[in-house]
């Protein structure tokens, strides 16, 4: 297990204890401080509504939810019972680790029992005393704490707890609540002049204009539901509606949306992006509010939802482990990842997408939430209304083009083979030096990457991966951030898929480097033919390798993986190569892990490899043409496929039981319904 990062993941607790003094807070807004899915279109302004802001209290979310959520509690639902039976320990002291206040608030508004609203008013009262005693002693309170990562869960408890418990809140109160917020607010988004009290305290503004970090969503909840709950009680209400809505969505993280992440899901991995789920949870509470459903504007919120599925592995208790992976380097299925799900099954509920994820999900390890400050998510997004329909009817391949991951698999069984290919962006802080990476899942892991078996959740280098690492004397190239690598080939039958990556940019035009590709030909259910085309400058080594969490056997040219009684054998057809074994344990950042290494000389050098699980393959035999090498394989099922590969282009041929098609240098669209 990973250490608990809580400096760089946005699901801390939600602390008590903060804050304040007023300052001159005048002044506009300070933020100085590309790929897509073929159907990502950006909004047209036809197509944006005007949103209501409501006037009474309470004004979030609960005017279209109240009723639903009080009748839950009426019936006694699991998901209701669970979350009073929750929020009524926390009432009584229970230290319950990140639970929000919002949650004994949100109880008082269902049952009208003030008692709820007493403790929530306490919590929040004591965050704001503590500011204030902080800025006194002429200190920054903790809500600036690590560049401002908990302002949404501690100023959206306050808001959320003004609003639902306003009635209970004295004048007093909402004064020094206000001025608290507010100041905390406007030190976010004009970080050069940041000011609690008299002093001025800057910081660096990390993420105030990357729509794609996860400290953002913490930025704009703390901004939206502050405006919201005090829009009319305060000079600065507007101001934060209008920084939400138009300087931020409108403006800001739609059009990056749109250019940037067109198939869904987040350039900073499964770890970090599953904090996107507090993104989708505004989405709900804004259109709840204001009848705006901006959620629409961009489609990269309902591909999300696909993406997320295709992410999690077919015995789905796993996720692909993309990125740094801090609070759990294993990459288990969490509540976060759940939570992920509802907050856009509850957005998209008549979506066929949704039965889909419902289904999932009660086929999951997380059938309702493990944590107890989780809870109140199941209890706000139960799908009961739901239908579950089957997952099987989504296709086996998908590709979140903004994200550049390409997604397999053979069927929708937990016995299904499942892959990654990643090829694409590498422009996020937690992103890894995985261009070209190459994971395989069945029944448990037998190639991925070996973050899973750090103790950090940090290993971002190349050595970590399933590619073609090149090294510059006895040290690797590394791949550059903020650059781009290109899938240049796609193409999917019901027997196979075929895709070709370019991932040279990676290397930002490193001199030692010519050419860095890989093609991947999944021979579904059980083969895989890679075929890499590395060009590099004398003095260089190149090394093709596999990590993997167990041992290989070896011999002569193949080495065989077996973990979860299941088998996956890689045979090595070209070129020659020095094959050796690495235990990840010789670097004391790893718990356990293996990497099969193959390493030849630099040079414009052509990589052949066949590799079959299950003993799916009973023979492979190298053919083809100086100018189109290739490979025969014979299944052991019945049947023969013959892959010749350009030798130095994306494309090539494929002869699948005697029927012939070109693969070309093209890009297809792949299908959203089952092949």
């Amino acid at each position: 297990m990973a250490r608990v990062n809580g400096t760089k993941f946005l699901f801390a607790a939600a602390l008590a204890g903060t804050v304040l003094g007023c300052v001159d807070q005048t002044g506009a807004i300070d933020t100085s401080a590309t790929d897509g899915s073929d159907a990502e279109t950006s909004t047209d302004s036809a197509d944006i509504t005007t949103p209501v802001y409501p006037t009474s209290h309470p004004r979030i979310y609960l005017t279209p939810n109240k009723a639903r959520l009080q009748a839950a509690l009426t019936a006694n639902t699991p998901t209701a019972s669970r979350f009073k039976t929750t929020v009524d320990s926390y009432v009584a002291g229970s230290d319950i680790w990140g639970f929000g206040a919002w949650n004994a608030a949100l109880m008082g508004q269902l049952t009208g029992q003030s008692k709820y609203c007493t403790k929530a008013i306490a919590v929040v009262q004591q965050q704001v005393s503590d500011a204030e005693a902080a800025i006194a002693a002429g200190n920054a309170p903790t809500v600036a704490n690590d560049s401002y990562l908990e302002i949404g869960d501690m100023v959206g408890d306050l808001a959320l707890t003004y609003d639902w418990c306003y009635s209970q809140v004295t004048s007093a109160q909402r004064s020094h609540w206000i001025a608290y917020a507010n100041q905390a607010v406007w030190n976010v988004w004009n970080f050069k002049s940041a000011k609690w009290g008299s002093k001025t305290f800057p910081w660096s503004g990390w993420a105030t204009d990357d729509p794609s970090d996860n400290y953002y969503y913490s930025f704009l909840r703390a901004t939206m539901l502050l405006g919201l709950a005090t829009n009319g009680e305060s000079s600065q209400a507007q101001t934060w509606l209008d920084t939400f809505r138009q300087t931020k969505i409108l403006d800001e993280l739609d059009p990056t949306f749109t250019s940037d992440l067109s198939g869904g899901a987040s350039r900073e991995g499964t770890g970090y992006g599953v904090a996107m789920r507090r993104l989708f949870e505004l989405y709900t509470f804004w259109k709840d509010t204001t009848g705006e459903n901006i959620a629409t504007y961009v489609t990269h919120t309902r591909y999300s939802m696909l993406a997320m599925m295709h992410q999690i592995v077919p015995t789905f208790d796993k996720v692909a482990p993309t990125g740094d992976q801090s609070r759990d380097s294993t990459a288990a299925l969490f509540d976060y990842h759940r939570d992920y799900l509802l907050q856009l099954m509850h957005i998209f509920a008549t979506d066929t997408l949704a039965g889909r994820a419902k289904s999932l999900l009660a086929a999951s390890s997380v059938k309702q939430m493990s944590q107890q400050f989780m809870v109140g998510y199941d209890f706000i997004n139960d799908p009961t209304n739901i239908t579950a329909t089957s997952v099987s009817a989504l296709n086996t391949a998908y590709r979140a083009k903004g994200i550049g991951e390409l997604y397999m698999r053979s069927d929708w069984t937990k016995t299904a083979t499942w892959l990654n290919l990643i090829a694409g962006p590498y422009t996020q802080s937690h992103a890894h030096q995985d261009q070209g990476s190459l994971m395989i899942y069945k029944g448990g892991w037998l190639a991925y990457d070996a973050v899973i078996d750090s103790h950090s959740g940090l290993t971002q280098d190349t050595t970590a991966h399933s590619l073609v690492r090149i090294d510059s004397g006895s040290s690797p190239i590394k791949q550059v951030a903020s650059t781009i690598s290109k899938l240049t080939a796609l193409h999917q039958t019901k027997d196979y898929v075929y895709a070709s990556s370019d991932l040279t940019p990676a290397y930002n035009g490193n001199g030692s480097i010519q050419m860095v590709q890989r093609d991947i030909l999944f021979l579904q259910p059980n083969t895989i033919i890679v075929y890499d085309r590395v060009n590099t400058s004398s003095g260089t080594t190149q090394t093709w390798q596999l990590a993997s969490p167990v041992k290989p056997t070896t011999s002569s040219g193949t080495a065989t993986f077996t973990n979860a009684g299941h088998t996956l054998k890689v045979q090595r057809l070209s070129p020659s190569a020095t094959a050796s074994i690495y235990s990840y344990t010789s670097n004391s950042e790893y718990l356990g892990g293996y990497r099969y290494d193959e390493k030849v000389a630099g040079g414009n050098n052509r990589y052949l490899h066949v590799l079959s699980l299950d003993g799916a393959v009973s023979s492979a035999i190298t053919t083809g043409t100086a100018t189109q090498p290739g490979v025969t394989v014979n299944l052991a099922g019945g049947g023969t496929a013959t892959v010749l590969f350009n030798r130095d282009s994306a494309g090539g041929v494929i002869t699948l039981n005697g029927v012939t098609t070109t693969l070309t240098a093209a890009v297809d669209s792949l299908s959203q319904s089952h092949l």
